[in-house]
């Protein structure tokens, strides 16, 4: 992969929009205050205002990573209304190329861009080089990737593993999931771990005692459970890390991700305080027969504030260190075509 500079890079989420521009593959990275994609009827708009309203610099490539994923030429964002169509920008911003990956593709080059600083461990053994690591977390979404080293370059897995299914084990997690919105009668991972998802468990879990929820929004939510305001809103954020524990340890499972598990998004930055680490290894572990390998795998929520950004600069400026053709769509020419 050569890359054509300046590049325009831009991490689109459910919710947020991040953008940056890389001048040169060594030189100055230009980066923009991130915007809510509600403020804009579109991409391009965003682009427009947010980004080439404040540098002389115009881009050459854009190269961006969008929660969708990447069937079809035209993309529609999965949880919001932005629509991203590469032959239409390459017209609008006179690009030579126009690059897509899955947004949790971007945070996956995350866990091998970011140094120690920006991880905060939830326990296990030693990360070991060159063994598989798995990205996952809840935002607007449940966005899981999976990062494997092949033939001494990363290969990096995307899929939309936040739609497996999601079980009760306990009792009380029994009396609860009746009560949960589920989708043709399916309760899947996403619909607990994301922002809407913990809106979704409050209210099952205010539904089951019987009393009126005191907000329907998350980050209410979270914050009376920070402020142990709520019970119920306290055990919906318990359930929440609990659940999620149960799924990061079935996807470390599925690859033996000696490499880490690395814990994405925004969600579980804000509940840290709120995390017991003992806690929460206990029930990552519990998959009995194999606890020995789950006790070995470490965790690490990654606390960068532009994550996916720093992993897409760390791609444009070393492409050679990646193998990332089938977790990409390239759009390029005079014709447009792909």
């Amino acid at each position: 992969m050569k890359f054509d500079f300046p590049v325009l890079i831009g991490d689109i989420g459910g919710t947020n929009a991040r953008f940056a521009m890389v001048r040169q593959a060594e030189g100055h990275v230009d980066r923009f205050e991130p915007v809510r994609l509600s403020k804009f009827s579109g991409i391009d708009e965003a682009i427009h205002q947010s980004v080439l309203a404040h540098t002389q610099a115009r881009p050459a490539t854009t190269l961006l990573a969008i929660a969708t994923p990447l069937v079809g030429d035209v993309f529609r964002l999965t949880n919001a209304p932005w629509t991203i169509d590469p032959r239409r920008m390459l017209a609008e911003f006179s690009l030579k190329q126009v690059l897509l990956m899955n947004d949790f593709a971007a945070q996956g080059l995350a866990t091998l861009a970011l140094g120690p600083e920006h991880l905060a461990p939830l326990g296990g053994g030693p990360i070991l080089e060159n063994h598989p690591k798995v990205a996952v977390g809840p935002g607007t979404g449940l966005g899981i990737a999976n990062i494997v080293n092949v033939g001494g370059k990363w290969a990096v897995i995307p899929g939309e593993g936040g739609h497996i299914d999601l079980g009760p084990r306990t009792a009380r997690e029994m009396a609860v999931w009746p009560h949960l919105a589920k989708e043709k009668g399916r309760m899947s991972a996403e619909l607990a771990l994301s922002g809407r998802g913990l809106e979704n468990l409050y209210g099952a879990i205010c539904a089951t005692d019987g009393h009126p929820p005191a907000t329907n929004n998350a980050a209410e939510i979270s914050r009376l459970a920070m402020e142990t305001a709520d019970p119920q809103a306290r055990e919906a954020v318990m359930l929440f890390v609990t659940l999620f524990a149960r799924v990061a340890g079935d996807m470390a499972l599925l690859t033996l991700a000696r490499g880490g598990i690395y814990v994405a998004g925004g969600i579980l930055q804000k509940l840290l305080p709120m995390i017991d680490a003992g806690q929460f290894r206990a029930v990552f572990e519990d998959k009995a027969p194999h606890e020995a390998i789950l006790q070995s795998i470490p965790v690490n929520v990654m606390t960068h504030p532009t994550a996916a950004l720093e992993g897409l600069v760390a791609w444009v400026r070393h492409p050679e260190r990646f193998s990332l053709e089938g977790a990409t769509r390239s759009f390029a020419g005079e014709d447009g075509g792909q």
